[in-house]
């Protein structure tokens, strides 16, 4: 099956319309996911991976993990080194 890209290629977006479209795709991929034909959910998952990498790409201090969800951070939180 190819794919391809709907939309605006995620590069071109602004911030705003970035984040709100990559807000929309994670409020429909459940419904995609159990609703959807494969083709829908393919389209779905390379959209959605397209508009997390360049979100990731702009924002890395967003998108960092949190410390406690990280084995260092949980020792380093617990007195261990």
């Amino acid at each position: 099956m190819a794919t391809t890209t709907h939309g605006v290629p995620a590069a071109e977006l602004d911030d705003s319309t970035l984040e709100r479209e990559l807000e929309r795709l994670h409020e429909t991929r459940h419904e995609t996911f159990l609703n959807g034909t494969a083709d829908a959910l393919e389209a779905h998952t390379a959209r959605m991976l397209e508009l997390e990498q360049e979100y990731a790409r702009r924002f890395p201090q967003k998108t960092a993990p949190d410390l406690l969800r990280t084995r260092e951070g949980s020792r380093m939180v617990d007195g261990r080194d």
